[in-house]
């Protein structure tokens, strides 16, 4: 059986992720800042939890300990939103957001090298702002946009083990829910901003994860799951 580590992986995509991940028969461990609400998860879904916060390099070390016996897949959920225009940036809330999504992955990627399993692979998480600037997405877009050229670049260094990353758009996962009754005219305006005509849902994004643990040929690129929002003019 397949060992797969989801960083990220007690809320929201990185959940189901994981919860896929046990239905199709993989050996899954969720790794959460928030090891309560990991553990929560494990319990039910029949999982291992560990505690991995991205902006603590000494968890990242101590869960590439306990897992050294080895991990076929690990898929990196993790985000610090920092929504805010140029003037307003705050210093600490920059290098959480860049942390999150870069550095920590790539952190990951020192630790857990020697721990996964030639015929492996890593899963990197970006998302459709870091095609589509617009104002106060300054910092979101950015490091979303890094994650794709941290893939390429992770990719040829841990090679063969496989590094992708995934660019989802605006997905109804549940992270959303804080906005109340605005959800749904953001999830409306995001349906209209695709060529599909519709917004994301959670399935949408795990199936493509799930293809990629499983894309023996596929490395070092950026699968966009998104319904065409890049290419939608206006």
């Amino acid at each position: 059986m397949e060992r797969i580590l989801v960083i990220g992986g007690a809320r929201a995509l990185g959940a189901a992720v994981a919860r896929r991940a046990v239905k199709d028969g993989y050996d899954v461990v969720v790794g959460a800042r928030d090891l309560a609400a990991a553990d929560v998860l494990a319990a039910e879904i029949g999982a291992t939890a560990l505690r991995i916060d991205l902006q603590d390099e000494s968890t990242i070390a101590a869960a590439a300990e306990r897992l050294k016996d080895g991990i076929d897949h690990l898929v990196t959920t993790g985000s610090a939103p920092h929504d805010v225009r140029a003037t307003e940036l705050d210093r600490d809330e920059l290098l959480a957001a860049f942390t999150a999504k870069v550095i920590g992955p790539l952190l990951v990627a020192k630790h857990f090298a020697p721990v996964l399993r030639p015929t492996g692979s890593m899963v990197m998480f970006s998302g459709v702002v870091g095609w589509r600037p617009g104002p106060g997405s300054l910092v979101k877009g950015i490091t979303n946009g890094a994650v794709e050229f941290a893939a390429r670049h992770l990719a040829a260094d841990l090679a063969p083990v496989r590094v992708n990353a995934i660019s989802p758009g605006v997905v109804d996962s549940g992270a959303w829910d804080r906005l109340g009754d605005n959800k749904t005219g953001l999830l409306s305006k995001s349906a209209a901003g695709t060529l599909v005509g519709r917004h994301g849902e959670t399935e949408d994004v795990v199936d493509a994860v799930m293809w990629l643990l499983r894309a023996g040929f596929v490395s070092g690129e950026t699968i966009h799951v998104e319904g065409g929002a890049r290419h939608k003019s206006g």
